[in-house]
């Protein structure tokens, strides 16, 4: 293998923004096949990649699997399952989007597929990669918090309308709602910070999910890690004014860092990898340290989800560790369908 011929399955929000821009960058990639039946979807595909065979459905790509080394699934959760396992039969190396699957088991199962099939499987967890996270490591890593106690960790937006696509109108058994959606980053980036957990409590809402799903699109998480450190994670879409993205309590300082990482907003305007300002945040947007001394501004990491596809490249060409290892995704998933299991979603009661 010279160059990874690789094919993208779904050029919806995840195929066109987080992933073709990324793999279309790297020479290491050849951008073979794109999978979608959207008409409209199909023409900016055919415009924006010309050198790709553009196919409407995953059949007719996996008929084609001798010309392809790696498959991308950036379709709806309940698809993965089944595509990656075909993928995996078709002897290809495998990259799904998260939420990885629906289930735990059932990724379990796509990992024993994929050892004896000999190939290769991990999951896009693109914000491991962001400015304010990787900001927070490297203050942790210095000491700058002392030692740190309590994770406050927020994904909050305003969407009145409720949330979009299947995210608002699938059901939980198939991966609908807004645990689904942002649990996957947010606890996988507690863990990374902060290591196993012990405990786990979760409270979920539906406030504006569709009457015809039992989505929730309110949730708090909270962990106890082995470590010792409280993480409260915090998840919804009725927030006009949004909490701190992380509020981070430590024995020598306070790390509050506001706004969400820029990437996804930049690629979804047009920025593209190599450019300059990609991942870079503005002043305005910098978190601050606050120790009893003081407090100071804090010049962010730079953001860097192309570090995922780097990595995979390392590891297909030259047997490099995958950037992430799909057991970390099913840990995160056992936690999400503890949460499900023991949560059942409450509905907001409407007055006239």
């Amino acid at each position: 293998m010279t160059r990874i011929r690789t094919a993208i399955i779904g050029f919806g929000v995840s195929g066109r923004i987080f992933h073709a821009p990324f793999l279309a960058a790297d020479d290491r990639y050849e951008l073979t096949h794109i999978v979608t039946s959207n008409p409209e979807r199909a023409a900016h595909a055919r415009a924006e990649y010309p050198d790709a065979m553009i196919v409407a459905r995953p059949e007719e790509l996996f008929a084609r699997a001798e010309h392809l080394d790696l498959v991308v699934i950036g379709t709806p959760p309940r698809t993965h399952a089944e595509l990656a396992a075909e993928a995996i039969a078709s002897g290809l190396n495998v990259v799904v989007d998260k939420p990885f699957v629906v289930g735990a088991e059932q990724g379990r199962v796509l990992m024993r597929q994929a050892e004896a099939a000999g190939v290769s499987l991990t999951v896009f967890q693109n914000r491991r990669w962001d400015a304010d996270l990787l900001t927070l490591k490297a203050l942790i890593a210095a000491g700058e918090l002392g030692e740190p106690l309590v994770f406050e960790s927020r994904f909050e937006w305003w969407k009145p309308e409720g949330m979009r696509d299947w995210k608002g109108r699938t059901n939980v058994a198939d991966g609908g709602g807004i645990l689904y959606d942002l649990g996957p980053h947010l606890i996988d980036q507690a863990i990374q910070l902060f290591g196993p957990v012990d405990s786990v409590h979760g409270e979920l809402t539906r406030h504006l999910a569709s009457d015809d799903a039992d989505a929730e699109d309110d949730a708090v998480v909270l962990l106890t890690h082995s470590s010792g450190v409280s993480s409260r994670l915090t998840m919804n879409a009725v927030s006009v004014a949004p909490g701190p993205r992380f509020h981070v309590l430590g024995t020598a300082g306070t790390y509050t860092k506001r706004g969400l990482d820029r990437q996804e907003p930049q690629l979804i305007d047009g920025v593209r990898p190599g450019d300059a300002g990609l991942g870079v945040e503005p002043p305005e947007s910098w978190g601050t340290l606050t120790t009893p001394t003081g407090a100071r501004e804090v010049e962010p990491e730079r953001g860097a989800y192309g570090e995922f596809y780097r990595l995979l490249a390392e590891h297909l060409l030259n047997g490099g560790p995958v950037p992430v290892d799909p057991a970390e995704a099913v840990t995160s998933l056992d936690i999400i369908e503890q949460i499900h299991g023991r949560a059942r979603p409450k509905r907001k009661e409407q007055h006239d």
